[in-house]
């Protein structure tokens, strides 16, 4: 398929594109403003513009859209919390009926890591001292990140908000590599880091003294009830990483729909994929597009899919 379609109104829309690129990538633009987008896909011939098809980027719970069709379809970073939505546990009161089309495979874990300084080697420790951490996280409190690490705390019988009380702080940053993290962990002012992204800036912040705390048996069982599932990153995966080290699988970015979307549109998204695969900004551990309906390691699947995805998947390989 051509990397444009052919025609103006194409070219106009490709125009619109980029500018909603321009306008939502704004790196001024905090994490919780406008740097989410919308793909509505629909009729603009009358006074109306009437969707047909709205795919949109954002926070965990607009699960509860898509479930309502007030989206067609949403992704999720990472694939654990759409099990959450799927199941009706942890962030979501009750099951919603959610089906997956495809999984945009992304490899990525989350760790806690925290300086050996502290005396804290696990976060029973923190809990048990009061400590007052100095800890990195991201400033959006909706943001996966902050509901992963709300969920472990809540394990451990605290929060952020109490570590605040202990006299400790909360050191925000939009990216992982945001100046607000890496210049007080470069001048040894930073405690902590609560993140994922790892290949970012796990190997400065390591050879920066912070160690990573591994989490007990009975917390990674609670856990998994949950939906997270336990990874073990093997010696050498990061630079200046010399143990293997068991954590929390933050991989995959699943494309979901309700239940209830037609499977004819759920096959032709599939198909779209699969035609436009040479256009889309894969990660390295993109493989094909078969692997989008697999489970693997970069694309982790525990909710059904689409039914008409699943005829698409199977009619194709």
């Amino acid at each position: 398929m051509e990397p444009l379609p052919r025609g103006a109104n194409f070219r106009r829309a490709k125009l619109l594109w980029e500018l909603g690129l321009h306008f939502a990538g704004n790196p001024a633009t905090p994490y919780g403003g406008n740097r989410d987008m919308c793909i509505a896909i629909g009729n603009g011939s009358g006074e109306d513009f009437r969707p047909s098809l709205r795919m949109a980027t954002g926070s965990p719970i607009l699960a509860h859209a898509v479930a309502e069709g007030r989206l067609e379809m949403a992704m999720i970073n990472p694939s654990a919390l759409l099990t959450q939505a799927y199941r009706g546990i942890g962030l979501f009161p009750k099951a919603l009926p959610l089906r997956i089309i495809g999984t945009y495979p992304s490899w990525d874990q989350f760790v806690f890591a925290i300086h050996p300084r502290t005396g804290m080697r696990s976060l029973h420790d923190v809990k048990k001292a009061r400590y007052p951490l100095q800890v990195s996280v991201k400033e959006d409190p909706t943001h996966s990140t902050r509901v992963l690490t709300d969920q472990v705390l809540a394990y451990y019988d605290f929060s952020l908000t109490e570590l605040e009380s202990w006299g400790g702080r909360i050191h925000v940053s939009g990216s992982p590599s945001d100046p607000r993290r890496m210049e007080p962990l470069r001048r040894g002012t930073l405690d902590a880091i609560f993140d994922e992204a790892l290949v970012v800036w796990l190997g400065e912040a390591l050879a920066c003294g912070l160690e990573l705390v591994e989490l007990e048996a009975d917390a990674f069982v609670h856990l998994t009830g949950l939906g997270w599932r336990r990874v073990v990153i093997p010696p050498g995966t990061y630079p200046n990483q010399t143990r293997p080290h068991a954590c929390i699988d933050y991989s995959g970015w699943p494309l979901y729909a309700s239940a209830s979307l037609p499977d004819q549109v759920a096959y032709d998204i599939c198909a779209g994929f699969a035609a436009r695969a040479a256009e889309i900004n894969w990660e390295d551990s993109y493989t094909g597009t078969a692997q989008l309906a697999r489970d693997t390691e970069a694309t982790p699947i525990d909710v059904p899919l689409h039914p008409g995805a699943e005829r698409w998947f199977r009619e194709n390989g």
